[in-house]
This record gives structure tokens, C-alpha cells and sequence, in this order.
């Protein structure tokens, strides 16, 4: 039977890796619900965003027979609120899903959207773009605006969810302006997750207006958002970016953003959602 247990606020002391820094990242993305089911969190947050939508494993049971009780538990729950279940296995050091792996695949789930986790350490604080305006706290209305003009979602009421979801963890936003012009060039979001007597920033909602790519403006706001984050006590720099994303994979990895480990999302056919 489902339990609900306390939510972690973020990762333990120690290295960042296995569950601590899975936590760290959904602490980063928080869904609006949570519940713990036989070492699954199960995610949901109206749909919105498979990152908040969808279910983890974090102390799966190592039984076959248990995990497939498991299993069986979380798809009668997905089906009580019309849906399926997408799940996101991760490969990470101390984390090992190929058993869950093999017990989805049995019942027909399917891989999509592989996605690299990067990090980079945080030295010292670094420039702050002079056409940053940084905001804390509720997202500010142009970063909504801009992320929505990326990345536009069907659900009824998305955008507000996506908003709740933002606000549901402490956050740096930067919206980089030009003079004459009302709207954003590029925005983004560093949401800071406790960490040690520090904190974790973990980027995303990094967004350029279209007509302005490759005019730097990603690493403008990149940059701004690790040197504000440093400014805010954070130590150290996490991001999701899927590996398809080949240009935002060779910024990120200029701004000295290394390895962590890679996660992928598995769906019934027919089921796979939105990222």
C-alpha cells in the first residue's frame, strides 16, 4: 500500500551523487504532490512536465516479486487518475535501475528523452551581465513569458502550474534586457536546494528569444545565473539538458559543466508525455 513519508528538503552531507543528488534535483524541478510508494516517489503535478509528472525510483525492492507488486501498485494509481505511469531511471555512481529497467520493459515500457546531468563547481562568484534584472522568490511574469514562447504546453491551466511548480523552491531569476526593448533577450531560473551549510543551484528555464540566437545571449545568462547563485552561498551548479541538444551540450560544457550521470524517461506506448 502507498505510504506518504516526509520530503526531503535536499541532499545530505557528503558527496553529491546517488540518491542525494536525485533529491537535489527534484527538489530543484518540486513536484506538487508526492507520494512514496515501496522505494518509488511518485510525482504529480496536473500533467505538467514529466520532470514533475511522473515516477522515481529511489529504493526500488531487489525481489522480482516485490518490485512487480510495486509496479502493479503505481500503475493502479496512475490508472485511478486516468493516465499511465512514465517513469525516469537514472544512471548515476551508487544507483543501479537495471532491474527496474528490465521488469518495465517486460510490460512493454520504452526509453525516450535521454538526458545528461552535468555539474561544475562554483569557486567564487563570478559577472553578473550589466543587462541582468535578477528577481527572488514568485517567477517574474517575462520569465514565464519567455519560457512559455520555448516550450508551450496544451494542459488546462499549464502555465499556472508551471508557475506553482517554479515557486515551490527558493530561486534566483535573471531576464537580460536591451534598451528600447520591453521584452526579455534570454531568462533563466537557478532554484537553490540546501546543501551542507550552502546550497545546490539547479539551472533551468533557460530560454533566448529566437530572432537573437547565437548572439551569446544563452551565455550571458548562463554566467549570470552561477554568479548570482554563488552570490546566494551555493557551491556548486547542477543541469538537465537532453542529449539531443547538441548546441546547449557544447555551451554548457565551455562554461566548465562536467559529467554526472544521465537519466531517461520510460512510457508505454501512446503515453509519453512532454518533457
Amino acid at each position: 500500500m502507498p505510504r506518504k513519508t516526509a520530503r526531503p528538503h535536499g541532499p545530505a552531507d557528503g558527496d553529491l551523487g546517488g540518491t542525494r543528488l536525485i533529491e537535489t534535483l527534484l527538489a530543484g524541478w518540486r513536484a506538487l504532490a508526492r507520494i512514496d510508494v515501496d522505494g518509488f516517489a511518485l510525482l504529480r503535478s496536473r500533467g505538467v512536465t514529466k520532470r514533475a509528472d511522473s515516477v522515481v525510483p529511489l529504493a526500488p525492492p531487489s525481489d522480482p516479486t516485490a518490485l512487480a507488486g510495486a509496479l502493479e501498485t503505481i500503475e493502479q494509481l496512475a490508472a485511478a487518475s486516468g493516465g499511465s505511469p512514465v517513469h525516469r531511471l537514472f544512471e548515476i555512481e551508487e544507483i543501479d535501475h537495471t532491474g527496474v529497467r528490465a521488469a518495465l520493459e517486460s510490460r512493454g515500457f520504452a526509453p525516450s528523452a535521454p538526458t545528461a546531468i552535468l555539474h561544475r563547481a562554483l569557486e567564487s562568484p563570478g559577472r553578473v551581465d550589466p543587462r541582468a534584472r535578477a528577481a527572488v522568490g514568485a517567477p517574474p511574469r517575462e520569465c514565464l513569458d519567455q519560457h512559455w514562447l520555448l516550450a508551450p504546453r496544451p494542459e488546462d491551466g499549464a502555465r499556472a502550474t508551471i508557475a506553482e511548480i517554479m515557486s515551490g523552491t527558493p530561486a534566483v531569476y535573471i531576464a537580460l534586457h536591451e534598451a528600447g526593448r520591453e521584452d526579455a533577450l534570454a531568462v533563466g531560473r537557478a532554484a537553490l536546494v540546501p546543501h551542507r551549510r550552502g546550497a545546490v543551484a539547479v539551472l533551468d528555464a533557460i530560454a533566448v528569444d529566437q530572432e537573437r540566437r547565437r548572439e551569446g545571449l544563452g551565455r550571458a545568462a548562463v554566467q549570470s545565473l552561477l554568479a548570482l547563485a554563488a552570490q546566494q552561498g551555493a557551491s556548486r551548479a547542477i543541469l538537465e539538458v537532453e542529449s539531443s541538444n547538441a548546441p546547449a551540450l557544447g555551451l554548457y560544457r565551455s562554461e566548465r559543466f562536467r559529467p554526472l550521470g544521465t537519466y531517461a524517461y520510460f512510457s508505454l506506448p501512446g503515453h509519453g508525455g512532454r518533457h
